[in-house]
C-alpha cells in the first residue's frame, strides 16, 4: 500500500521547477561545467600556452565558428512563428556577416592572420583534429535532430562567455604581445553579442519548459553542450603535432 510519504516524494520529483528554480539550475551548469575551466583554458589564461598551442587552438575552434550559423539555421528552421525566426537568423548574420559587418567568421579568420596562420589554409580545414570534427558534428546534428527546446538551451552557454570574453582579451593582450591587437575583435564582439543571445534564449526556455521532463531536457541540453566544448578542447589539449593533419 503507498505511503504518505512515497506520495509526497514522488509528487516532488514530478513537480515543476519555478522558472527561478530552473534558471538557476541552467546557470549552475554554465557555471560548474563551462570549458573556462578546462586545463587549456586556464593555461591559456594564465599565458603558458606556446605559439604552437595557440595556433592549434586557433585551427580547430575556427572549425566550430564555420558551423555555428549551421546549426543556428537548423534552430531557425524550427521556430514557429515570424517573429522568433527574425530573432534567430540575426545570430546567422553575426557570424556570416551582412552589409556594413564582416561578421564573426572573418574576424576569426583576422585573428588566425595576426597569429600567423594562413587564411587558406584555415579554411581548407587542414590540421583540424579528428576529436574535433566528431565533437563539432554530434552538437550540430543535436540541434538537427533535437526538439526547438533542447536546441535552444543547448546554446544557453552563452550565459557564460562574455565573461569568459572579457577574461581572454585582458590575457592575450598581456600575455601573447606577438598577436595583433586588432586580432582580438571576435572575442570584443561577443562580449555584447553573448549577453544579448543568451538573454533571448534563456527567456524563450523558461517559457517553453513548463514540465518537470521538459525543464530536465533543457537541463540536460545545456551540460551536453558543455560536454562539446570541453572535448573539443581535451582534443586540442592532448594532440601532438604529428596529428594535425
Amino acid at each position: 500500500m503507498e505511503t504518505e510519504t512515497e506520495t509526497e516524494t514522488e509528487t516532488e520529483t514530478e513537480r515543476p521547477w519555478t522558472s527561478a528554480e530552473l534558471e538557476e539550475r541552467l546557470r549552475a551548469v554554465a557555471e560548474q561545467r563551462y570549458h573556462d575551466r578546462h586545463p587549456f583554458n586556464v593555461r591559456m589564461h594564465e599565458g603558458t600556452l606556446t605559439p604552437a598551442e595557440v595556433r592549434r587552438w586557433i585551427t580547430n575552434r575556427f572549425h566550430y565558428q564555420q558551423h555555428i550559423p549551421v546549426k543556428d539555421a537548423l534552430i531557425t528552421a524550427k521556430l514557429g512563428s515570424s517573429e522568433l525566426r527574425r530573432t534567430w537568423v540575426r545570430r546567422i548574420e553575426d557570424h556570416d556577416g551582412r552589409e556594413g559587418d564582416e561578421g564573426g567568421i572573418e574576424r576569426w579568420l583576422r585573428l588566425g592572420e595576426a597569429a600567423g596562420l594562413d587564411r587558406a589554409d584555415l579554411l581548407s580545414g587542414r590540421g583540424v583534429l579528428p576529436g574535433v570534427r566528431l565533437a563539432v558534428e554530434g552538437y550540430v546534428n543535436f540541434c538537427r535532430l533535437r526538439p526547438r527546446l533542447d536546441a535552444v538551451a543547448a546554446s544557453l552557454t552563452e550565459l557564460s562567455a562574455p565573461d569568459l570574453m572579457r577574461r581572454r582579451v585582458a590575457a592575450f593582450e598581456r600575455h601573447y604581445p606577438w598577436i595583433d591587437a586588432e586580432g582580438l575583435a571576435y572575442f570584443r564582439e561577443r562580449v555584447h553579442q553573448g549577453r544579448r543571445d543568451s538573454g533571448e534564449a534563456l527567456a524563450l526556455v523558461l517559457r517553453w519548459a513548463r514540465t518537470r521532463e521538459e525543464q530536465e531536457r533543457a537541463v540536460a541540453a545545456l551540460a551536453f553542450k558543455c560536454d562539446v566544448l570541453w572535448s573539443l578542447l581535451d582534443a586540442v589539449e592532448h594532440s601532438e603535432p604529428e596529428d594535425l593533419r
